[in-house]
This record gives structure tokens, sequence and C-alpha cells, in this order.
């Protein structure tokens, strides 16, 4: 069975920078470690849906949402099956539970992924 765990969250200032890492474990023992998607995902209190922050394919490609681009980067160790979310120039609206997600290619929408960790959070304040 698949498995994400979070790391890295916690609270800075505006402006301030953290690095959540998201860890795979389980994956089917068919050389497809390197075939699947990692997505990440926030959900801010009081918001229905998570949102997809970034996303990186099994090729490296990587998706950004548009008021974060420039300011995350998403980037992936494929023999340690870790995914980073390396954030700088925070600011209070990015304040969330960071989700990491997992599945075969880089969908939008959160149902559409399998393979979820259990978050961390994120808090910005001034």
């Amino acid at each position: 069975q698949v498995q994400l765990m979070e790391s890295g969250g916690g609270s800075v200032n505006i402006g301030g920078s953290l690095r959540l890492a998201c860890t795979a474990s389980g994956y089917p023992d068919r050389g497809y470690k390197s075939k699947y998607s990692m997505a990440w995902f926030r959900q801010a209190p009081g918001e229905e849906e998570r949102e997809r922050v970034a996303c990186i394919e099994n090729d490296g490609t990587t998706e950004y949402r548009d008021s974060v681009k420039g300011r995350f980067t998403i980037s992936k160790d494929t023999a340690n099956n870790t995914t980073f979310l390396q954030m700088t120039d925070l600011r209070p609206e990015d304040s969330a539970m960071y989700y990491c997600a997992s599945d075969a290619l880089c969908w939008n929408l959160a149902n559409k992924y399998n393979y979820w960790g259990q978050g961390t959070q994120v808090t910005v304040s001034s």
C-alpha cells in the first residue's frame, strides 16, 4: 500500500521560507516507482476544497498555481522517493494545511489522486 509522509511545515513570518518534504513508500514492486506524479495541495480553514499548488510529472515536468509561480519550487529525489516543495516569500494567504498526493499523472482536481499524506501545517504571520 502506498504511503506518503509529509514533513517540514511550521510557522514563519511574512517573506520567510519553508521547505516541505514528502516521502513515498509502498509503490507496487513493478518498477513503477519513478512513473508516478507527485503534487502538493493545500486547504485553508473554511475552504471546502483542496487547491493544487504544484505538481511534478515522472519526467520532471512541473506545473504551478499562478499565485505561487516564482515563489515555490517543486523538485524530487527519485532515488529516495522524496518530493520537495521549496516555498519562499511566504504570504499570509499561503497559510494552510499542505498535503502531498500521488497518482499516475498531474491531475488538477484533488479527487483524481489515489494516494494522500496526512498533511503538514504552514502558518505565515506578520
